[in-house]
């Protein structure tokens, strides 16, 4: 637990209540307690879990440049036109130092700072290399328990690797920008596999209708089963507003498709099932770094560099010493 958060004693029931009573200050709270990684973290994911599953969870990717935070800050203001309670999480770049986030999306989006319907958290991605923090599933949990209608999780934007959302939401928002490289670099980067809605932003500038065109073609190339979700290629001005309705709509259809076919439910046991085997590492690896295990594993490496054992028999060792 962090110095500050030691320093106080974490009510969860309390602190639950009133994040489910719309109080933003104990929402902040328990997604601090998440990033902390406190000792609390158990009881409060106890008494989250009988409110979760009703949040809508949406992925916005893409390079960066392609305008993701005036995008999410456009769909946010026509979700809240909507009458609907939206939460924010927003993945940015590690400081080195610190580990704190670097871009504050918050500054971003100051159009919702003081719309108690609206509740934006930057994370720091850490170092990890999908986009994503370790703790973003854990802090979706907190946003859908406390009773969010729509949670979007915008990520940092870094490549290949950057298809995990894909993994965390249910519906996943792919952005493209023209001036943004050629369509065939965006298919290399993976983020045409992922997406179920593909956004082409800044489509008040040349080679917007280019780029939307070159995406249908690579589309129409994809292999999808029969009933599969046709994804939508629509085109935005996320600065004015233009064509983010007709996202919003777009969204609001494919949940109602995924709904209906048993889609979504699998898309939220496959999200369950990387996160419970997340934390089965982390405990591992946690159990790994204390000072009698440490002194094992080093042994066992010492005996793989020198050849004196291979790295499966070791890794076997050192579960049979953890089991």
């Amino acid at each position: 637990m962090s110095p500050r958060a030691d320093r106080r004693r974490v009510d969860v029931p309390d602190l639950v209540a009133r994040a489910r009573d719309g109080e933003s200050r104990a929402v902040a709270r328990l997604i601090s307690l998440v990033e902390d990684e406190s000792p609390a973290l158990r009881e409060v994911m106890a008494a989250l879990a009988p409110h979760t599953g009703r949040a809508q969870v949406i992925g916005i990717t893409g390079a960066p440049g392609v305008g993701k935070s005036t995008s999410t800050n456009a769909v946010v203001a026509a979700l809240r036109a909507d009458g609907r309670r939206v939460g924010v999480l927003a993945v940015d770049p590690s400081s080195p130092f610190s580990g704190g986030a670097l871009l504050g999306d918050r500054v971003r989006m100051g159009d919702h700072a003081s719309d108690e319907g609206v509740y934006i958290r930057s994370m720091a991605a850490r170092g990890h290399l999908g986009g994503l923090s370790w703790s973003t599933p854990q802090a979706m949990r907190v946003l859908d328990a406390a009773g969010f209608d729509v949670v979007l999780v915008e990520t940092v934007g870094v490549g290949q690797s950057e298809v995990e959302v894909a993994g965390l939401a249910d519906t996943t928002v792919v952005l493209l920008a023209p001036g943004m490289g050629d369509g065939i670099q965006a298919a290399k980067a993976g983020i045409l596999e992922v997406g179920d809605v593909y956004v082409v932003n800044k489509a008040d500038r040349d080679g917007a209708a280019n780029v939307a065109r070159d995406l249908r073609s690579m589309l129409a190339l994809a292999d999808r089963r029969e009933g599969a979700w046709d994804p939508p290629i629509l085109k935005t001005t996320a600065q004015t507003g233009e064509g983010v309705p007709e996202v919003v709509a777009a969204l609001d259809e494919h949940r109602a498709w995924s709904a209906s076919n048993g889609e979504l439910v699998r898309r939220r046991e496959r999200r369950a099932r990387a996160e419970i085997e997340a934390i089965a590492v982390s405990a591992l690896r946690s159990r790994w770094s204390q000072v009698g295990q440490r002194d094992e594993l080093d042994e066992l490496a010492a005996a793989v560099a020198a050849g004196d054992s291979d790295p499966y028999a070791a890794a076997d060792r050192l579960l049979d010493a953890d089991a």
